[in-house]
């Protein structure tokens, strides 16, 4: 073997540190490839069997387990965005948000433990969760695929790594126009059909069009890329969930609010033994979603070669992600107080049907309007310059600043949210034997369907979140190579990295969930009449549920409720105590921020890595060994809102007050500090030619999410009867740390097909999971829960329904201690009941705190790979699959009251993925089948509650993409996403407990593209 082909793999590590491309400049938007002859001319390769190739050479000639995606791979594909393609990859799959790729899990790790940069540096992140933000998670959905030259995944340690990623670290390289000299340009433009648009949108075909410039000047001394894409998609959700969560889980002998009634009551089949395990609904929610889209990316490199031995790069890279959606739902509350219900066997008892019965005037049949609209936005400028001093010294030298913001796009904040109902209501029932829990619903008054007539406006909350991520990173790298000796090179380098982290949220929340005014108050034309079942065709059951709902007109029914002159504000004896919805101006948001969480992260690297090369017997092998030194200070503040009384509005709605009182807000401050020593060892060895065989052992580590390192301490403003929850964070949390052992067997049989077979181990320490304090009352505020008005409402009516209770309340207590809004025809009132300091008992509070676990847990799998070019027919193949497996699984048979705090790995999952391709004569046409098992997704439930997992049931997906070279400049294509309409379903403990099932239907892309 020659020493210039066995440093290949040294010189794609330096080149990765560098910021500059080993690979010729595999430009997806150009369509092909580009190599050198052996005269140094370029050559223009085409076609998905080119890109394979490049592909798999970077994949041999690597140090450790690396995979690729190149040129091909990502731009001519049906894929919306980077996650869409990596999930073609051995052993990474990914999860989805609005039908689309998000994130992605490599070997099992979740998003949060993997790192992903932009030409070797580190990027921010911004990545709105609902509240306030706190995830280190990269959301791929703002980026475009067009204008990335290749993704490269490395799935072992190494020493020049940048640190942050257990599962793997994802480098994304841009397109460097000296890397191809001359002159290039495409322009692609796409139409974009979306079958998932719901009933409550129009479908329509949306643009899609991309561009990219380069050229070089000077003789090939100076260049120039602008890349530059536009997407606007318009798509739907149409999604039922418990979206309140699951009351429990209980033991069967349990007795608390929301378990069952007594075995003696006649109301429940095959009630649960005592050891075994239930929940029952706390809501059911049917939900149309209409989703509006805008994307922009941009990039302009410029890159200089002013002496042969000096390449300087300077690059900024620009992306904007507007996303409105609109969402119409229909949903009840149970409020467990007359139901029946059947269940199966235990241990644990899956749920058959729960119904509720109510008394006239006491349930509500709720219709929702909200609208989440976010714009995320990020950039980063950075600067590269690489010096050959000598012909074996080489010093690159590299910084950026970059920044990741999301934030609201709209006067009603980041999510809106207004509800309307039907106080008509006397039954409500689920049946969850389908894929789509049946809904029956029953009437008071011998009605038999809804009406606009019974419809009145209710409660509403406006959220405002806004996370902005900086990162500012300076990298010094260096490589000495050796002439004759076994070490062929050292490299060596230095990086400070400085993170500011910084989440804002605000709410303002009415809760005037028992009604405002009454419905003479509102006009009809706020409600406007639609199918809601056929929108869930894809999911048995649909036609058996409750059909029909009300698509609430949201910016009418705002503009109404926000009227000064709307007459329940009108202080004329009905109305006292409420106040324009949005202040009379249309800015629904809080004035002032609520929640300012600040987290600054410190962090200074180095490492060595020493490359040997050698030989066993007549085996070439290689040893690279090195180590890394990470250092990092954080130090968190958090300004946070307490609270400073209690109020009771409605049957189970029970709110803080003062929260949103600027008075009552602090600073609190924590610091915290860790310091790792990272060794890695990759050793290979190439037993007869085309097979080569990988050994690697590496310590990683990834740092705790922004939630977990947070200052202060939050509290929910809605509780229930049996008290509030809250939270607070732990700045002194270890990283997670992993030991990893990796061994692989590759055989490459031709130049575009190869098996690899691999296997892998990690034992991962410090895994965060929650401590939950029961009974905490930190702010010593009263509920009138327990007290004695409480009490004696109880003792006078013989009732446990809240409403019961309220009512006696409003007419024997004194009336200092509530305020009355409404009192109906049949004196039935709607009002605020207050706790009374001294008299009643102290909310009781759930607070959760993060905690490094002492125990250390194991993570081992397979992974299988195999490409295949069938000689020169065209066709080909790839297969892989991953099985993946640990003792990191959540204990579905364990229950928060067993005291037990579980660690579960969320994402944990086998894989496979299936793709049959053509390539010849012009045409190209591939076929990819993904599929991802059942994996937990989270272990605190849809409630926030902890000890409550949620599992993303298996899921397959079928896409396809096929083009023509009309001639050499000009290529017409058709795109399918999930184009077999495959629905995806979120479950609990077992598959009956159904969180969400989610249909969103098929993707279809046309377009053509044009280049020379």
């Amino acid at each position: 073997m020659k020493k210039e082909d066995k440093l290949r793999g040294l010189k794609g590590s330096l080149a990765l540190l560098s910021g500059v491309s080993t690979l010729a400049m595999a430009n997806p938007a150009f369509s092909q490839a580009v190599v050198e002859d052996e005269e140094g001319d370029v050559i223009i390769v085409r076609g998905i069997a080119s890109s394979l190739k490049a592909s798999q050479d970077l994949k041999r000639d690597s140090q450790g387990v690396v995979d690729a995606l190149t040129a091909e791979d990502i731009g001519d594909f049906p894929d919306t965005n980077l996650a869409e393609s990596l999930q073609r990859i051995t052993g990474v799959s990914i999860d989805r948000r609005n039908g689309e790729g998000s994130s992605v899990t490599v070997r099992g790790f979740g998003p949060a433990f993997n790192l992903v940069l932009l030409n070797g540096r580190q990027m921010p992140t911004a990545f709105i969760e609902g509240g306030a933000p706190s995830s280190r998670s990269f959301d791929f959905g703002n980026l475009a695929s067009e204008g990335i030259a290749s993704v490269e995944i490395y799935k072992t340690g190494r020493a020049d790594l940048p640190t942050g990623g257990i599962g793997s670290t994802l480098n994304i390289k841009t397109a460097r126009p000296l890397d191809a000299p001359g002159l290039r340009f495409s322009a692609g433009v796409k139409g974009v059909y979306d079958d998932s648009v719901t009933s409550i949108g129009d479908t329509s075909v949306t643009p899609e069009v991309s561009a990219i410039f380069s050229n070089t000047f000077m003789d090939k001394r100076v260049g120039i890329a602008l890349v530059a894409s536009y997407q606007d998609r318009e798509s739907g959700v149409a999604q039922f969930g418990t979206s309140s969560g699951w009351r429990g889980a209980y033991r069967g002998d349990e007795n608390n609010w929301g378990t069952l009634p007594p075995s003696d009551s006649g109301r429940v089949e095959n009630r649960p033994g005592d050891d075994d395990i239930y929940s029952v609904p706390q809501n059911g929610n049917y939900g149309l979603s209409q989703i509006d889209r805008e994307r922009i990316n941009g990039q302009v490199v410029l890159q200089a070669r002013p002496i042969d031995r000096v390449t300087a790069t300077l690059d900024y890279f620009y992306s904007q992600n507007k996303v409105q959606t609109d969402t119409n739902d229909l949903s009840v509350w149970f409020n467990h107080g007359n139901t029946e219900s059947a269940w199966g066997n235990g241990p644990i008892s899956d749920i058959l049907f729960y119904n509720e019965t109510f008394s006239p005037g006491f349930s509500d049949l709720s219709m929702g309007a909200s609208r989440n609209a976010t714009i995320s936005e990020s950039d980063s400028i950075g600067i590269n310059v690489e010096y050959e001093l000598t012909d074996n010294f080489t010093l690159t030298v590299d910084a950026h600043s970059s920044s990741a913001e999301s934030r609201p796009d709209s006067p009603f904040g980041s999510s809106g949210v207004i509800s309307t109902a039907d106080f008509g209501l006397g039954f409500q029932g689920l049946d969850f034997r389908n894929e789509l829990p049946v809904l029956s619903l029953g009437f008071n008054d011998g009605a038999t369907d809804i009406a606009e007539s019974r419809m009145l406006g209710t409660g509403s909350t406006f959220q405002a979140s806004t996370i902005r991520t900086e990162i500012d990173q300076l990298q010094v790298f260096g490589n000495y190579e050796f002439d004759q000796s076994i070490v062929t090179s050292i490299d060596f380098g230095a990086a400070v990295t400085k993170n500011d982290f910084r989440s804002t949220f605000s709410n303002n929340q009415r809760d005037s969930w028992g009604g405002v005014g009454t419905p003479d108050d509102y006009p009809d034309d706020i409600w406007q009449r639609a199918n809601l079942a056929d929108n869930f065709d894809q999911l048995s059951g649909y036609q058996d549920t409750f059909q029909d709902f009300f698509v609430v007109d949201f910016d009418r029914l705002i503009e109404v409720m926000d009227d000064p002159n709307f007459r329940p504000y009108v202080a004329d004896g009905v109305g006292v105590g409420f106040e324009p919805l949005c202040g009379g101006d249309g800015v629904c948001t809080a004035d002032t921020v609520q929640v300012d969480r600040r987290t600054e992260e410190e962090s200074f690297s180095a490492f060595v890595q020493i490359n040997t090369e050698f030989e066993i017997g007549n085996m070439p092998s290689a040893l690279f060994g090195g180590v890394r030194y990470e250092q990092t200070d954080v130090t968190s503040e958090a300004l946070v809102g307490f609270p400073t009384g209690t109020v009771w509005v409605a049957a189970n709605e029970f709110g803080l007050t003062g929260l949103n009182d600027p008075a009552n807000r602090d600073f609190t401050r924590l610091e915290g500090d860790y310091d790792f020593w990272l060794p890695a060892v990759d050793f290979q060895v190439q037993p007869m030619d085309n097979v080569l065989l990988r050994a690697s052992y590496s310590h990683t580590m990834t740092r705790p999410g922004y939630a977990d390192i947070q200052g202060g301490q939050t509290v929910d403003q809605l509780f229930r009867l049996d008290g509030g929850t809250g939270r607070r964070g732990n700045p002194g949390l270890e990283p997670f740390l992993s030991r990893n052992i990796d061994l692989s067997a590759e055989y490459y049989y031709s130049d575009s097909s190869y098996i690899s077979l691999g296997y892998f181990y990690k034992e991962v320490e410090n895994f965060i999971g929650t401590t939950v304090v029961e009974g905490q009352t930190p702010f010593d505020v009263a509920t009138p829960i327990g007290g004695q008005r409480f009490n004696d409402a109880v003792a006078a009516t013989g009732s446990q329904d809240s409403d019961v209770i309220r009512q006696w309340i409003f007419n024997n207590s004194d009336p200092s201690t509530f305020e009355v809004f409404f009192v109906d025809g049949n004196g039935f009132v709607t009002g605020n009941i207050f706790g009374v300091p001294g008299e009643d008992p102290l909310v009781p509070f759930r607070i959760e705190e993060p905690v490094n676990s002492d125990e250390t847990k194991s993570v081992d799998g397979w992974e299988f790979a195999w490409q295949h070019l069938l000689g020169d027919s065209g066709f080909g193949w790839i297969f892989n699959y991953t099985i993946v497996d640990g003792d990191v699984t959540f204990d579905n048979n364990t229950v928060p009251s067993d005291g037990i705090v579980q660690e579960p790995l969320i994402g944990l999952s086998d894989s496979y993925n299936i793709q049959a391709f053509y390539d010849k004569h012009g045409f190209q046409a591939r076929l990819a089948y993904n599929w991802r098992d059942q994996f937990l997704t989270s272990f605190i439930g849809v409630s926030g509650l902890a000890g409550n997992p949620l599992y993303v049931q298996e899921f397959g997906q079928l896409d396809f993409n096929a083009s023509y070279d009309v001639n050499e400049k000009l290529t017409v294509f058709v795109e399918g996403i999930n184009v077999l309409d495959e629905t995806r379903t979120v479950v609990g403990r077992s598959d009956a407990y159904i969180n969400f099932a989610t249909q969103t239907g098929a993707r279809y892309q046309f377009g053509a593209r044009y280049r020379f």
